[in-house]
């Protein structure tokens, strides 16, 4: 890429993200869309005027976040660096007929403020640099992270049909992806177990269908399989050669459900094979005015041609007036002979790929200000890690991860886009339970 090209890929960036410092965005319309009328007797034509100008009007809604981070990763394998993880969401709603249509496009500017591998994170594992797996870093997001739309029908009072897709999207497979979780809200830093978890939120090219019912909804979906390549200002394209089923469960508007399992076709560029990937979750939220508790527990499981690796994560997030602590709990399995290369090129004990790393994060957040609609804050974390013995020689037997970083992001959480997934109504209608 040329550097005009980079310089222009920079400013479109930067005046995107510029508008997540401008504010919230303002509904243009009540939620469906009705207008007051004085005179019940209108004529026909102020009756069809009104119908007429429902149809043209817009809901809009922002979220995003910016964190500016200093990383300290112990360790022969660890770095110190300042980058910034970063992303921006838009979504507008209208009415369409009998239905709604939402279309939603989702940026970040983290090709330049987390170029190349991305940011150090040790034991992380996932895609490809120049030719070689990434190991120890959490890869940097493509600049477009999702360009799609959806339609959402009702079919009479209680069933609710949605047809999506885009170039760039997120197929029906796993929990809500980690920066729309509340549990790791304040949290800058992906799961160990995100190509576990999260990865295909960032699919090149997705079709789905989503019925609802009462308190269950059904979705599936196809897509490109293939995880995204290293350069990070295009979108690839390609058949939509993998497949995904879940099942959400709402009980109560505190509680949100699912269950996933999906098939990828070749996802890894380096890693011949196909992958089944299935995974549960359960996700609790609590909010008093501006204050929410928030958990998540989730297992999940990659089951590929070679090996099998699976996770169990538990994280929370505790906000009260301007304090936020946040923690998460990882029991992950790593491929380990791909993180000893190239210090040791054959494990020891041949025939075993897998091994277990435990991480345990705690971290506090504070906020120092606000402006408009965004508050600023400052925080820290730290994370330890339980090793097992053939990764010593590589990690040392008591690694620790720290870091301390600023961030800005919406102060009021019922503006938060929460929950969101590409299918779900949920995304523009924030749903919380309010106690």
């Amino acid at each position: 890429m040329t550097s005009v090209e980079q310089r222009a890929h920079a400013g479109a960036i930067l005046t995107f993200v510029a508008l997540l410092f401008s504010g919230t965005a303002m509904a243009s319309a009540p939620a469906d869309g009705q207008t007051d009328s004085k005179d019940s007797g209108a004529a026909e034509d102020d009756t069809r005027s009104s119908r007429d100008s429902r149809t043209s009007q817009w809901q809009y809604n922002l979220d995003g976040a910016f964190y500016g981070i200093f990383n300290r990763q112990s360790g022969p394998r660890g770095d110190i660096q300042m980058r910034s993880q970063n992303w921006l969401m838009a979504m507008g709603s209208r009415p369409l007929g009998s239905g709604t249509l939402t279309v939603s496009g989702m940026l970040t500017a983290e090709p330049l403020t987390a170029e190349g591998i991305g940011y150090s994170e040790i034991f992380q594992e996932g895609e490809a640099y120049h030719g070689l797996q990434i190991t120890d870093h959490q890869h940097p997001h493509n600049l477009f992270m999702q360009l799609a739309a959806a339609w959402r029908l009702p079919l009479g009072r209680r069933v609710q049909v949605t047809i999506a897709g885009g170039p760039v999207g997120e197929p029906t497979l796993g929990p809500v992806a980690f920066m729309h979780r509340a549990s790791a809200a304040e949290d800058p830093i992906a799961p160990l177990a995100h190509h576990i978890f999260d990865s295909t939120h960032v699919a090149n090219g997705v079709v789905l269908a989503r019925v609802d019912r009462g308190l269950v909804s059904v979705e599936g979906s196809v897509f490109r399989g293939r995880e995204p390549d290293e350069h990070r200002y295009d979108i690839e394209t390609g058949a939509l050669d993998s497949w995904a089923m879940r099942v959400w469960l709402r009980p109560s508007a505190a509680w949100t459900i699912q269950a996933s399992h999906g098939y990828l076709h070749q996802p890894e560029q380096l890693e011949p094979g196909d992958q089944r990937r299935t995974n549960a979750s359960a996700s609790w939220y609590r909010q008093s005015g501006s204050d929410y508790t928030a958990f998540t527990v989730a297992a999940g499981q990659n089951r590929r041609q070679y090996s099998v690796v699976g996770s169990i994560l538990a994280e929370g997030t505790h906000h009260f007036k301007r304090t936020s602590l946040y923690g998460r709990f990882e029991n992950t399995s790593v491929e380990t002979e791909i993180l000893l290369f190239p210090e040791i090129v054959h494990r020891p004990h041949p025939g075993e790929l897998v091994d277990t790393i435990r991480a345990a994060t705690a971290g506090i957040v504070r906020d120092i200000g606000r402006f408009r609609e965004l508050a600023v804050g400052v925080g820290a974390d730290a994370t330890v890690y339980g090793v097992p013995p053939v990764l010593d020689l590589i990690y040392g037997a008591h690694p620790l991860s720290c870091h301390v970083f600023l961030r800005v992001g919406l102060a009021n959480p019922a503006n938060r886009m929460w929950n969101a997934t590409m299918g779900a109504h949920e995304a523009m209608v924030h749903e919380h339970a309010h106690h």
